[in-house]
Order: structure tokens, then sequence, then C-alpha cells
């Protein structure tokens, strides 16, 4: 099994909004990728509320069966919209993928 963690820093202000309205904007869309890519077996999402100063404002926690798997869900389009928003209203994210 693959896992795969991503944490998001928001931008206190990016697409005419806040970061609490870009948190839930990015959460959503997040959790509507696993109707739409077949290889995505396991995805969570949501706004961190410990608010310490080593946190990051948003988690991300996706489980594939394989390597390839993981790569199709990268190079999916649907990914890729989410990736697109992602930027432009984050300022920093950390990713660690490990296999178990």
């Amino acid at each position: 099994m693959i896992t795969h963690l991503v944490f998001f820093k928001m931008l206190p202000q990016a697409e005419d909004a806040s970061a609490a309205e870009n948190t839930t904007i990015i959460v959503n869309l997040l959790k509507e990728l696993t109707s739409k890519i077949p290889e995505l077996e396991y995805l969570r999402a949501g706004p961190d509320f410990s608010g310490t100063p080593a946190s990051y404002d948003v988690g991300l926690i996706t489980q594939f069966k394989s390597k390839e798997a993981l790569e199709i869900y990268r190079a999916h389009p649907e990914h890729q919209k989410v990736v697109e928003v992602i930027l432009k209203v984050t300022s920093a994210r950390a990713v660690v993928d490990f296999e178990s």
C-alpha cells in the first residue's frame, strides 16, 4: 500500500477569499476526487484545528495499491484541476510518500 500525505499552508487572502474560505474550497475539491479517480483507494482531507506554530492549515492523506496508481492519480486531469486551485491559494506544501 502506498500512502501519500500532503500538508498545505494557506495564503491569508487569495482569489477574493479568506484563508478559511479557501480552506473549505480545497477540502471539498479534494474530497470530490474519490468519485472521479478509480485508482484512489482512500482519501481523507481536513483543516487543522490545533493552530500550533508547527501546524499546516490543511492535511490530506490518500492511499493507493501501487506506485503506478499514485502516478496515475498525480497526472489525472481531475487532480490537475484541483492542483491549479491549490497553487493559487497556498503559500507552502509538504509531501511524504511511503510504502507500507
